[in-house]
């Protein structure tokens, strides 16, 4: 087939030098003529990236690849025989089997003497993979890594073959669909939809115009083995037996939208080839290398492949605790162990902790197996507990993803966690399998589960501490929430370090009002009780819920967010009314910033209580400790940037790095103490990393423990740590970094001199280009919608704070997240302030 000329290569964004062609003797006697796009020698310290595409793609399906890093690297894209612009095969040469493809890559390296001194990468997609694997079992010390992208080397165990493959493939069908019609090329790229150009499109079509050009995509959907008896079965069946050969790193990058290679493949592959690290795209479909950034992930992790500077993750500590060491404690009390204020139940130690090896021994009387994800689709309460704990006496990795997602929210990270089981209400299985949350899922109805009797079912040992114990996903606040990775030790780990820090013992009680917190009561070993509240609003919870729960079981502690505490402070009509409140030695709050005239409110409420707010994230808590107290001496000390949430607690380190410092290159060094920089945390537990998402956990981890918070702000002379605001909100102004929190906490004292709660929330935001962004601040008044502020309103922002203000605007109610109902979503904010002043 004739090769495109110099312009059209330059008009696809191919350089015409890749394009080059080779007369390549075969194993089968014939020499055939190959095309490949090859960008020629890379960089000294680089590698050879030979890509292998599928079907019915060609080497423009590696364009990104090219582009990316081909002066770094070599980066050969060929062109199986049959596809592209290599040869045509005769019409009366018979099919390429999978053993002929295998080999004729065999063949093309070997030509091509690729210089053996420099590390070879096999990249390869959709069946180019399963070629690609098969000569790398074959040469497992010839492979320095792979990069495998929706591909599969076998049909996932439990289910058949992808409807739409198997209806291709099938008798006359194919040859119409394949050959005869251009069906199956046109399929494939409109599966990509708007993702790709239509340049794209026109060039993925662009080999395959007639007939006679398509013959080859014909013979690999025919090669697919669908029947044991397949004349290809067993190669392939060989080959996937053996990839435990392959020692080399596999980098697995996932278009999780793939109807073909779903994501059923991704998890064979990782149970196959164990070390594997896998990188899903959510938004992308079959054609992952041209949907999605893929290049950019590849090129950073050939980085990490080919350094040789790069620290070992840190190794899980060994904790002489366990979470279930609270439990064990107290499980022959007959004392209060958790109240649900909302279901109107309560439960004592020695029956939760029966109830819980119930649950344990149901799941392996089912066949959980260790390491089985399990989502906790239950109801915050009691049975959620017990079910969570049951889950992990089990073995089991416990999943959770709590309903202050969003129902859709909470239906995306579900299913990307992949879970084996799901334990909820039968409505919850349902949803599962209709929404597809977890259709292949085996569902539990959480009450037959916890009614169940333990019988002569022999539990497992308890899990050791490096085994994985939970998924928890953030909240989503400054993006699609994220699954974090803990294992037993980790989470041993936080406990302990909550109850040093808080001196948390068998005489405290606790009310959790934000429901994931409560999580933490039975591994404590302290009666813990659930508010009467709408678990998806805290901003909802009054001042009399709380009370009710604290009085129910004599409280000595309660945490809630920002948001809830606000709602209690406003529905708090008789302070000497709330009696259980007013007990209380300890008040925490977290999830967003908390402003100090919240606290010093609630401290009227509460006047013996300890005020603090601890800081933290979902990777890692607590990180630091304020109370109330040191707040006010940190404001009056005129530092005044940010809010200050305290000095480290025991075990956990902080270091502030420059803002634009490349994590790729290792441990930043600090910058001087004052300096605006981003904030990285150190601890044991620090969770174990993020799921599915490679270079997410790769850009947050810059080596020796060490995790991005996400956050900015600086250390102070005492050793305080101040929060200015998120990485992702800093204002990029012609003058350098604004940080939007100390703009935001000076409008809020200036508006609000009174010192008791602010009336609304302000949001500080760019809006403009990059470098020469602009302020514009959004306060939260009485509006319909978003207005410009009058004149005097407009006057005190800009009288409140020393960076110049572009423009002061009015809302009813700044938008936040679900979770907590407290972190302003600046992003949306900033995208309003765009269309409104445009």
């Amino acid at each position: 087939m004739d090769r495109p000329d110099d312009g059209t290569w330059r008009t696809w964004g191919i350089d015409p030098a890749w394009s080059r062609t080779f007369d390549v003797p075969g194993h089968d006697g014939i020499t055939h003529r190959w095309h490949l796009l090859d960008t020629g020698p890379g960089g000294p310290d680089g590698a050879t990236v030979l890509c292998v595409h599928g079907n019915p793609t060609w080497a423009y399906a590696w364009k990104s690849f090219l582009r990316r890093f081909g002066d770094d690297h070599r980066v050969i894209a060929i062109d199986q025989l049959g596809m592209g612009y290599s040869e045509r095969l005769g019409a009366d040469a018979p099919p390429r089997r999978y053993v002929d493809r295998v080999a004729d890559l065999g063949d093309l390296i070997d030509h091509l003497a690729i210089d053996a001194s420099l590390p070879l990468v096999l990249a390869a997609h959709d069946w180019g993979g399963a070629i690609a694997m098969g000569w790398a079992v074959d040469h497992p010390d010839d492979v320095a890594g792979m990069v495998l992208c929706n591909t599969g080397i076998a049909v996932p165990a439990g289910r058949g073959a992808p409807k739409i493959i198997r209806l291709a493939a099938s008798g006359p069908l194919r040859d119409l669909v394949c050959r005869r019609t251009s069906t199956f090329v046109e399929g494939t790229v409109r599966l990509s939809g708007r993702r790709i150009s239509r340049q794209d499109r026109v060039v993925f079509r662009a080999p395959y115009r007639g007939a006679e050009h398509r013959r080859a995509i014909a013979d690999f959907v025919g090669d697919v083995p669908l029947t044991d008896d397949h004349e290809s079965a067993a190669d392939i069946a060989a080959v996937a037996a053996q990839l435990g050969r392959i020692d080399a790193p596999v980098l697995l990058a996932w278009g999780a939208r793939d109807i073909v290679f779903d994501d059923d493949f991704a998890s064979d592959l990782m149970q196959r080839l164990p070390h594997a690290e896998l990188q899903r795209f959510p938004g992308a479909n079959h054609l992952v290398m041209a949907e999605a950034d893929v290049a950019s992930t590849v090129d950073r992790w050939l980085t990490d492949l080919l350094g040789t500077d790069r620290e070992p993750r840190p190794v899980v500590q060994q904790h002489t605790s366990s979470v279930f060491d609270g439990l064990h404690r107290r499980r022959a009390e007959h004392t209060i162990a958790v109240a649900d204020l909302a279901g109107r139940d309560r439960i004592d130690f020695a029956t939760f902790a029966r109830r819980v090896d119930n649950v344990a021994a149901g799941l392996v009387r089912r066949g959980l197996e260790p390491g089985d994800r399990v989502a906790m689709l239950t109801p915050p309460g009691i049975d959620l507990l017990i079910a969570v704990y049951g889950v992990w006496r089990a073995g089991g990795v416990t999943v959770v993803a709590d309903r202050g997602l969003g129902l859709r929210g909470l239906g995306r990270a579900v299913a990307s966690a992949r879970p084996a089981w799901t334990i909820g209400p039968r409505t919850a299985g349902l949803a599962s399998t209709v929404l597809r949350w977890a259709p292949k899922s085996q569902h539990i109805d959480v009450a037959m589960l916890v009614g169940e009797e333990t019988g002569s079912t022999e539990l497992p040992s308890e899990p050791e501490a490096d085994a994985l114990a939970a998924i928890l996903f953030t909240s989503g606040a400054t993006g699609p929430a994220k699954g974090v990775r803990y294992r037993h030790g980790q989470l041993a780990a936080q406990r302990d370090a909550l109850a040093t820090t808080y001196g948390i013992g068998d005489d405290d009680r606790l009310v959790a009002a934000f429901a994931p917190f409560a999580l933490y009561g039975p591994a404590l070993g302290v009666p813990t009780a659930f508010t009467d509240c709408d678990v998806t609003k805290p901003g909802t919870l009054t001042a009399t819920a709380l009370d009710e729960a604290c009085r129910e079981i004599d409280a000595t502690m309660a945490f809630a967010s920002p948001a809830a505490l606000a709602n209690v402070l406003a529905t708090a009509d008789d302070a000497a009314g709330l009696e259980g409140v007013a007990q209380l030695r300890l008040v925490f709050s977290a999830g967003a910033p908390v402003p100090a005239e919240t606290l010093r409110a609630v401290s009227a409420l509460a006047p013996d209580a300890s005020i603090r707010t601890p800081y933290g994230m979902t990777e890692a808590l607590p990180v630091a400790d304020i109370d109330l107290a040191t707040i006010d001496r940190a404001e009056l000390s005129g530092d005044g940037r940010g809010v200050c949430v305290g000095e480290p607690v025991e075990g956990a380190e902080v270091l502030v790095a420059d803002l634009d410092f490349d994590p790729l290159a290792g441990v930043p060094t600090s910058v001087p103490v004052g300096a605006t920089g981003e904030i990285l945390v150190r601890a044991p537990w620090v969770s174990e990393g993020y799921l599915a998402r490679w270079e997410t956990e790769r850009t947050a981890r810059p080596g020796a423990g060490w995790h991005r918070s996400g956050d900015v702000g600086h250390l102070d002379d005492d050793g305080r740590l101040w929060v200015e605001g998120r990485s992702v909100h800093v204002i990029d102004a012609a003058d350098g970094p604004v940080t939007p929190v100390p703009i935001e906490r000076a409008i809020e004292r200036a508006l609000s001199p009174s010192g008791i709660v602010t009336t609304g929330r302000v949001a500080a935001v760019g809006v403009g280009p990059a470098s020469c962004q602009q302020v514009v601040v959004v306060v939260e008044a009485d509006a319909s919608g978003l207005e410009l502020a009058d004149r005097d309103l407009a006057a005190a922002v800009r009288g409140a704070v020393d960076v110049p203000v572009a423009a002061v605007l009015v809302i009813g109610e700044l938008p936040v997240d679900i979770r907590h109902n407290a972190k302003i979503d600046r992003t949306a904010v900033a995208e309003r302030a765009i269309e409104f002043l445009s």
